[in-house]
């Protein structure tokens, strides 16, 4: 599609959606446009879904969402020039939405996928490379000590070791808050010289059984500065309770702040309260809570005899289900505490076949469906699944009108998570998806762990053939797909 229909498309989609005046914000992900809407009536639902370029639309969690597919950072683009909206796609009108009636699921939903969804694309690409490092390291381990392995290994672990910063970004949107002032509180959760008392000598510690022994190497005025062994980088829950406390410290300070000396004196307090509460005690707090979290999946995927087998089997099942209503997200910040705390995840490792499973059911779909207009809509999904791991335009497009094309990609995922779950593959990066995503599955330099990649291959393949399979025998062309 030219650029010049995206204009045509955004105005449709502003037309039907009530208009600039009805948008309270506007954001996107891999192949969304997310809007937040003032009224939800005012859309007209049918006609943008009847739009050329529209792949679905959805209203669930607080969030109207229409599905373009891959073009989605063109049309993003172009719906904000054609608006009129000014920052980034943000309404910055009345659009305070705290009277509004939300369920704790849409509040948690909505918050994880703020943070989380705007970052993919960049965290993806950064664990790609960590991937590609680890394979190159694999075949020719002499790389490892090789100058352009370090400064290509910058690019692969740069996002991850600062994470808590660009995490501290992303909720200082969604919190309301100054990201110069989130940015400054996570500056000072990963500055070398904290991260370097850990590896100092221990002043005291606590032993609290099954939630961990927590250990300090500091004092602030006789208060222990109590920290993880690995201090917070790459941490994800310290830094998102951290943002969501200075949040409310800053919207107190400004109203008592006199005017005079705001611009310097807010900052001076939010950030130095929140910087020492949150070592002190929301950093402890949260590694308590990282432990129990970890602890909880450890024994549901530690189960004698069928624990692993079971959790993955059930987390590749459902895994398609819970990203049509966005509850995939509530998973992803307990596989990153896995990968920061144990050096590996299972249930990024148990989700490898969804992706391959389902462009296998489009593809035995294509080959037996003729018409044109399917075979338009299926092909570019088939490619998105299989070697971008990209599902939603397969999802909402193809599997999910036909329901049992849907069923059936979830029945190969779960067989693709039954053989993760009996070999005890894990991941150790969270990297890029489809054909990427193998690449997760070895073990970086440094890192001891054995290689999974062949279980991770062997899995998607035979997810793959189970999906196709299923669907080349009980698929009917005549069956017309729905809207």
């Amino acid at each position: 599609m030219a650029q010049k229909n995206y204009d045509e498309l955004s105005q449709s989609i502003l037309d039907n959606i009530g208009g600039k005046d009805n948008i309270k914000s506007l954001a996107h992900c891999i192949t969304r446009l997310r809007f937040k809407l003032k009224d939800v009536s005012k859309a007209n639902t049918e006609a943008i879904e009847a739009l050329p370029g529209v792949i679905k639309v959805l209203d669930a969690n607080g969030q109207y969402h229409v599905v373009v597919g891959n073009k989605v950072e063109e049309v993003y683009d172009s719906f904000v020039k054609v608006s009129g909206l000014h920052g980034g796609g943000e309404v910055a009108a009345d659009d305070d939405d705290s009277n509004e009636k939300k369920t704790p699921a849409a509040i948690l939903i909505d918050l994880i996928s703020g943070i989380f969804a705007p970052m993919l694309g960049t965290f993806a690409a950064a664990g790609i490379m960590k991937g590609l490092l680890a394979a190159a390291t694999q075949f020719f381990p002499e790389f490892a000590t090789d100058g352009a392995y370090t400064l290509l290994y910058t690019v692969a672990d740069g996002m991850f070791y600062f994470l808590p910063v660009v995490l501290a970004y992303n909720a200082a949107k969604k919190f309301r808050m100054s990201e110069f002032n989130a940015m400054a509180i996570a500056f000072a959760l990963v500055y070398p010289t904290m991260v370097a008392l850990t590896s100092g000598e221990v002043l005291g510690s606590v032993d609290l059984g099954f939630a961990g022994t927590f250990s300090w190497y500091a004092t602030f005025f006789g208060i222990p500065i109590i920290m993880p062994a690995s201090g917070y980088t790459s941490s994800v829950i310290p830094i998102v309770l951290m943002i969501a406390f200075a949040a409310w410290l800053e919207h107190k300070v400004k109203k008592v702040m006199p005017a005079s000396v705001k611009m310097f004196f807010t900052p001076l307090v939010v950030v130095t309260v929140t910087v020492v509460l949150g070592y002190l005690f929301i950093g402890p707090v949260a590694t308590l809570i990282t432990n129990l979290l970890g602890l909880l999946f450890q024994t549901l995927f530690g189960l004698p005899v069928v624990g692993s087998i079971l959790g993955c089997t059930v987390v590749g099942a459902f895994w398609m289900c819970l990203v049509i209503f966005g509850f995939h997200w509530s998973l992803v910040p307990i596989a990153l505490v896995n990968l920061t705390t144990l050096g590996h995840d299972y249930i990024l490792g148990a989700v490898i076949a969804h992706s391959f499973s389902l462009g296998a059911v489009l593809f035995a779909m294509y080959l037996k469906n003729k018409d044109q207009d399917f075979r338009g809509i299926c092909l570019p999904a088939i490619i998105s699944s299989f070697f971008f791991g990209v599902t939603e335009p397969a999802i909402y497009g193809v599997a999910l009108p036909d329901k049992k094309a849907f069923v059936i990609a979830s029945i190969g995922s779960a067989v693709g998570g039954l053989i993760i779950g009996i070999t005890g593959a894990v991941v150790y990066i969270s990297g890029g998806l489809g054909v990427f995503n193998w690449l997760s599955f070895l073990p970086p330099a440094g890192v001891e762990g054995a290689s999974f990649i062949v279980p991770a291959v062997i899995a998607s393949l035979v997810g793959a053939v189970v999906g196709f399979v299923l669907e080349y025998v009980t698929y009917k062309p005549e069956q017309k797909l729905a809207k």
